[in-house]
């Protein structure tokens, strides 16, 4: 008797449609963006030492090649032997980045070659461009050559070129685009006004996917999320397939793969105008920066440094509290990127002795 109440009990929900016993409608969810972090599966080499041989070493001696940190010309593969070279690639990472200097993949260093960011290197014709180890002064950094826009070119002129690969509208591009040249005029001489593509602009903008003809191809979602060129080149590009955040607030974004557009726009502009990486993680001209985070006030090195190429605006009444916003961490919160940057993050081509291609951050 008993069990055949319970089959009862079983089956008359869903038999009876009609009956109080009904069960409601399953709730109806957002399909789950698929994105890949190009780095995530560095994630699997934590804890490897010098002497270890592990399949994803070479990948990761791409990463470092591509960023400076490994200078001589790759091989056809990279091996997956951890062998010395890498463990002084790794120490210098470590170094740039303020990490303890291990020499192996502990975790607090692979968590931050995974973040996003610009893809500009670290490191140009064997210079570090973080300055990390000087203490006592500002850390900000120019390109070889210390490259500018000159003094008849005060006031500079940028134009779209590439928006169709997005669904931001033009209307909000221009406000993004106009705020980030804003926060460099306001601390220098330099003014920047949108004119169209046609115009001959100083400055062009857009978004490509993949293999855009720069030798400095993007890699998809997260990774290297723009690049730009250091002066009087011009051009700046953003990956198409980031989950760009152009209106709201980003560290609410339904992605977690979400990335503000001012906030990138904002260092790039910086290495557009000639500045290098900083190790100063506060300041714009850090190389990486998180999902759902907006990062686009000034801070003192980006000023010191950007003033110290153009002058200083009269009208510049000095840096604002830092306001880096990120939404809280929670499991995986704040996933990684790169300014760089990192790409954030960001890359540079050095042509005819001129820093050149900076696939940045």
């Amino acid at each position: 008797m008993m069990s055949f109440i319970f089959f009862a009990f079983l089956v008359l929900p869903f038999t009876y449609t009609n009956s109080v016993f009904a069960f409601p409608p399953l709730p109806s969810f957002p399909p789950i963006p698929s994105f890949t972090n190009p780095w995530e599966g560095f994630q699997n080499l934590s804890g490897c030492h010098p002497g270890d041989n592990v399949p994803g070493i070479s990948d990761l001696k791409q990463y470092l090649h591509d960023f400076g940190y490994i200078s001589n010309p790759p091989p056809a593969n990279f091996t997956n032997s951890f062998d010395d070279e890498l463990e002084a690639a790794i120490k210098t990472y470590q170094k740039n980045f303020k990490l303890n200097v291990t020499g192996f993949l502990d975790p607090s260093t692979i968590n931050q070659m995974t973040l996003p960011r610009c893809g500009m290197p670290d490191i140009i014709n064997g210079t570090s461009t973080m300055a990390s180890s000087l203490h006592g002064r500002k850390l900000y950094t120019y390109f070889t050559g210390n490259p500018r826009w000159p003094s008849s070119k005060s006031q500079l002129t940028y134009a779209f070129t590439s928006t169709s690969s997005v669904s931001i509208s033009t209307s909000t591009l221009s406000t993004v685009i106009s705020r980030a040249f804003s926060r460099w005029a306001a601390t220098t001489t330099l003014t920047f006004t949108e004119v169209g593509s046609d115009s001959d602009p100083d400055i062009t903008i857009g978004f490509y996917s993949g293999d855009h003809g720069d030798g400095e191809p993007f890699d998809g979602v997260l990774g290297t999320l723009a690049h730009a060129f250091s002066p009087t080149d011009g051009r700046f590009h953003l990956d198409a397939a980031e989950q760009w955040v152009a209106e709201g607030d980003v560290t609410t974004a339904s992605s977690d793969a979400a990335i503000d557009l001012e906030s990138v726009a904002v260092h790039e502009i910086g290495h557009l105008l000639g500045l290098g990486h900083t190790s100063v993680e506060s300041a714009i001209m850090y190389p990486t920066i998180k999902t759902k985070t907006k990062k686009v006030e000034l801070a003192e090195d980006d000023v010191v440094g950007i003033q110290n190429l153009y002058g200083k605006n009269p009208n510049y009444t000095g840096v604002a509290p830092a306001t880096t916003v990120q939404q809280r961490d929670t499991s995986d919160a704040g996933l990684g990127l790169g300014l760089g940057f990192g790409s954030l993050f960001w890359r540079v081509l050095v042509v005819g002795g001129v820093v050149g291609g900076l696939v940045l951050g």
